[in-house]
């Protein structure tokens, strides 16, 4: 990994979201799992069997839920911020995006496993400067949800743990209700 300790910050000039898109339509990342955060390339950590066994069950609770109210989106970009294109590995999105990337979600996931504290610090800034009401991450090591909710000057202002017994509410769509231990179930 590079040191870029000993550059001056004055010197580092960020990419901006529209850079961004340019390049990655001009073919410039096609190998590499890179989103941008804040301006910078920063690598998306692999996924293990159990983060992958996550996001499917989810997908299926959360389409099946939702039906034509959203759109659930599962490792897409959203245009949050015109330094900042994100690759949340779900998010309930408004229908109707076919050409452009989502500006707006209801809801944005991750599911955490080597990426934790990634998605509590830089990721929960992003997603709570672009106005997303509600963040969950998905901690797989300690088989918890992480809820995050009212903004509150481009911040969250709560944040609660769901665990093992409980189930969490989306708040755009009141009627949904996740179990926890639906999201943690073995796979059969």
């Amino acid at each position: 990994m590079l040191d870029f300790s000993r550059i001056a910050p004055d010197s580092v000039r960020p990419l901006s979201r529209a850079e961004y898109e340019r390049l990655v339509a001009l073919g410039w990342f096609e190998d590499e799992r890179v989103e941008l955060l804040k301006g910078i390339l920063v690598e998306m950590s692999p996924q293990g069997p159990r983060h992958v066994a996550i996001i499917r069950r989810l997908t299926r609770l959360l389409v099946l839920a939702v039906g034509d109210r959203a759109e659930v989106q599962v490792q897409g970009p959203l245009a949050l911020l015109d330094d900042s294109e994100p690759e949340p590995d779900l998010a309930l999105v408004p229908p109707g995006y076919e050409d452009e990337l989502p500006p707006r979600a209801h809801l944005v996931i991750e599911v955490a496993d080597s990426s934790l504290p990634k998605d509590r610090g830089i990721k929960a800034e992003i997603y709570a400067e672009a106005g997303i009401p509600e963040y969950w991450i998905v901690n797989v090591a300690e088989r918890v949800v992480e809820v995050h909710r009212e903004l509150q000057g481009g911040a969250y202002r709560a944040c609660f743990v769901r665990r093992s017994g409980e189930e969490i509410t989306v708040t755009a769509l009141p009627d949904i209700r996740i179990a926890v231990d639906e999201i943690f179930r073995a796979t059969p």
